[in-house]
């Protein structure tokens, strides 16, 4: 059978993380959340530590470079602009690619859905909940007051939606995105993997 790739975008909260991890667990292949800056860190040889930078600092909109081919043309390190952030998402984007082509995978983030659009083999999936369920998730967490929850989810899914708009012209949360939106609150984490494996049996009826 031909390797396959689920992509995992997810609002903060909505558990899409560990919905990924239980997934990959499930079909007994890779995951991938952080570990891509680490590998990417080491394929480019910058500093992890201007990776998590990249991620934090703010994306306007208006100057995305979502027609790049993402992945291929990469800043050489006479470059000035070697440690940009666009250079950074690019090594980003060339480590989703080849590990797209190498094994199946699970890989939560990082826009891969649209780093992978043009791949075969590919299942988009979106996990969201209600405020009140990821409020109560996001508490439980990282012991925080619903106050602070609150504010935690609100900034990072602002951070989200600019980070996708920016590199890829799209809204984040649009269904149009992606093949499954699941309700993590109302189907619960586990019935959420059964029907992604359910899914991707339809396309791969020799997956076991």
């Amino acid at each position: 059978m031909e390797n396959f790739t689920i992509t995992i975008s997810r609002g903060f909260g909505s558990g899409g993380r560990i919905i990924g991890q239980m997934l990959a667990e499930r079909l007994g292949i890779s995951f991938y959340d952080r570990k891509l800056i680490e590998l990417a860190s080491e394929e480019s040889g910058i500093n992890i530590e201007l990776f998590g930078k990249a991620d934090e600092r703010k994306k306007t909109a208006l100057f995305g470079r979502y027609n790049r081919s993402y992945g291929e043309r990469l800043i050489s390190p006479e470059s000035g602009d070697f440690t940009s952030d666009d250079n950074l998402f690019n090594y980003q984007a060339k480590i989703i690619k080849s590990l797209a082509a190498k094994e199946s995978c699970v890989i939560v983030g990082r826009c891969a859905d649209y780093v992978l659009r043009d791949t075969p083999n590919v299942l988009r999936v979106f996990a969201y909940a209600s405020r009140e369920f990821c409020i109560k998730k996001v508490e439980e967490l990282f012991s925080l007051s619903r106050r602070d929850a609150e504010k935690q989810i609100d900034k990072i899914d602002r951070a989200r939606s600019t980070y996708y708009r920016y590199y890829t012209g799209h809204e984040w949360d649009n269904a149009r995105n992606y093949d499954l939106c699941l309700n993590t609150e109302l189907l619960g984490f586990e019935r959420c993997v059964d029907l992604i494996v359910d899914y991707l049996k339809v396309l791969y009826p020799d997956l076991k």
